[in-house]
């Protein structure tokens, strides 16, 4: 799945560059969508992501591309890589990518069985 933002103003530190914060909010915004459209009726939430290492800096007008793949899938749990890149110079290769990890839950919080997939 794919999903683009573009880097707005107010998106940006004092130095001009993205705050590190609002990509990882993308991230697990974009996963997340991914993980309901395979499991739309799944009480689903983030338990944690991968190493986080900022690659390269990000500037305002970039229009960032974020591809999601499921990797793994648990009994109640399931992961997605997340691959960000500028959708302008896909020779400049990946400016960030990690792995985010959702854990079905019921009401209560207590972890419940996932189902297969939906079919996308």
């Amino acid at each position: 799945m794919e999903n683009y933002k573009l880097v707005m103003p107010e998106d940006l530190n004092p130095h001009g560059y993205l705050f590190g914060g609002k990509l990882l909010m993308w991230v697990d915004e974009y996963s997340y969508i991914g993980a309901k459209l395979d499991f739309p009726d799944c009480r689903l939430v983030t338990i944690g992501l991968d190493k986080v290492e900022f690659r390269k800096s990000i500037r305002q007008g970039t229009v960032l591309k974020f591809d999601v793949s499921r990797t793994r899938m648990g009994t109640t749990s399931v992961q997605y890589k997340v691959d960000v890149s500028n959708s302008a110079d896909a020779s400049s290769g990946s400016m960030f990518a990690t792995v985010v990890t959702y854990v079905r839950v019921d009401e209560y919080g207590d972890k419940q069985q996932l189902p297969e997939p939906s079919a996308t």
